[in-house]
């Protein structure tokens, strides 16, 4: 019901009661005169009148009451819309930031069909690895690439890119991780190139091919005077050797309080962003000889899941004391799923569109622990909580289509694809806010 309804219904109900009150209050007082001679009817008439202001004064208090309540709930709302903004950009959330901008969660949403992508093509771009260019190894099928993610209560924009080669003036972006790290590195030059006239004004620094054991790659776009750069660090802390009288199965060892030997290497960048995860696995570490060390100490017997937050918690405390996050805007993307099958027989089959469920993929418990730490730490860091949105995209993957056929591969994305979106996020935080403003 509408306020002014509201407010006329109440004053007529509040004028009918008033009459009724001096109808009943005029005719008791009269009769009391009759019966009681006029000292007494005085008397009644001097204590009626207060009590009768009285009456008014809670009429009028209710009254008050009522239409502040009604005011607040028609009024201060579209005053809060009017003072914050509504929008799609939203207002940033606090310097401990959960990945969330204003009131939209990015993260949370599902994947909707959209025929104007992709945003590039792969084989025009020379930064892009044949490894993740599923078309060129043979993809026939392009639904793939037909998706956008639309987050719940907001919307990501369409990648800008002369905008963001605008923003990106005299800027230095920089990747830090295992190959997962490096296709969002890829991605995001392959995306910026498409607004770039003189192709050959980007090139790679040290004139290197991008292989995947190379530590460092670095991208140059020479019209905008600004880097894209990739560090390869794939526990982000330091391989150590075999400490004296350490075990025979201890071939080498990761030293969780000491954090990568290259980290000088990251610091006085612009953006930096950084994933682990697809490493930590026993595979990779028991199976390899490899066990944890925290100072002088094997930890032979510690749990991966221990060892992680160890390493995240040294990553943060070298944020907190090394970077300078006036200048510096930190992101931390969490684990991406794979979608190889169950054990024992591990193979890798690529669907041909999204699934509709994550099928417990969306739970992982390194995502959870990145975003307990990042949340603790003092200094403002961004969660890119990816893990959710690629739980679905089974579709996604280099599957059989790599460089190499024989390999089927069920962790790393085809480019265009995935990865793409997670760029479109990074530029929607850092527009959304204004951190880096344009040149």
């Amino acid at each position: 019901m509408r306020i002014d309804v509201v407010i006329i219904i109440f004053l007529v109900r509040m004028i009918e009661m008033v009459n009724s009150f001096n109808r009943s209050t005029s005719g008791h007082f009269s009769r009391r005169s009759v019966s009681f001679g006029s000292p007494r009817f005085v008397s009644r008439k001097s204590w009626a009148s207060p009590s009768f202001h009285v009456f008014i004064l809670i009429i009028f208090s209710l009254f008050f009451i009522i239409v502040m309540g009604c005011g607040y709930h028609y009024v201060f709302p579209s005053l809060r819309k009017a003072i914050h903004g509504t929008g799609h950009g939203g207002v940033v959330s606090n310097s401990k930031s959960t990945g969330s901008t204003g009131t939209c969660d990015y993260f949370d949403g599902s994947w909707e069909q959209d025929y104007s992508y992709p945003l590039y093509n792969s084989s025009e771009c020379p930064f892009a690895e044949r490894g993740f260019n599923c078309l060129a190894n043979g993809r026939k099928d392009r639904d793939y690439l037909k998706w956008r993610w639309k987050p719940k209560n907001c919307f990501i924009p369409r990648f800008d890119v002369h905008k963001v080669l605008e923003m990106l003036r005299g800027k230095r972006v920089v990747f830090v991780g295992d190959s997962m790290s490096r296709t969002q590195w890829e991605s995001l030059i392959c995306l910026l190139m498409t607004g770039v006239k003189d192709k050959k004004s980007v090139y790679e620094v040290n004139g290197s091919k991008i292989t995947k054991q190379i530590r460092f790659l670095g991208v140059r776009f020479g019209s905008f005077n600004f880097t894209i750069e990739f560090f390869r660090s794939v526990f982000l802390v330091q391989r150590g050797w075999v400490p004296r009288n350490g075990p025979k199965r201890v071939r080498s060892t990761l030293k969780l309080d000491k954090l990568d030997d290259i980290n000088q290497d990251w610091i006085n960048s612009d953006v930096l962003i950084f994933n682990t995860g697809q490493w930590w696995n026993h595979g990779k570490l028991f199976d390899t000889g490899c066990y944890f060390q925290v100072g002088g100490s094997l930890k032979l017997g510690m749990p991966i899941t221990t060892a992680f937050r160890i390493a995240l918690q040294t990553w943060a405390s070298w944020v907190e004391t090394r970077i300078n996050t006036n200048r510096t805007r930190v992101f931390f993307r969490t684990f991406e799923p794979s979608h190889w099958s169950e054990q024992p027989h591990r193979q890798c089959n690529v669907t041909r569109h999204p699934m509709l469920e994550t099928k417990r993929r969306d739970q992982n418990p390194f995502s959870h622990i990145v975003s307990e730490v990042v949340k603790n730490m003092t200094v403002p860091a961004t969660i890119l909580h990816v893990t959710t949105m690629g739980a679905f995209r089974s579709d996604a993957h280099v599957g059989p289509w790599s460089d190499n056929p024989l390999m089927s591969d069920c962790s790393h994305w085809c480019l265009p694809g995935v990865p793409d979106v997670w760029n479109e996020i990074v530029f929607t935080f850092l527009l959304s806010d204004s951190f880096l403003p344009l040149q």
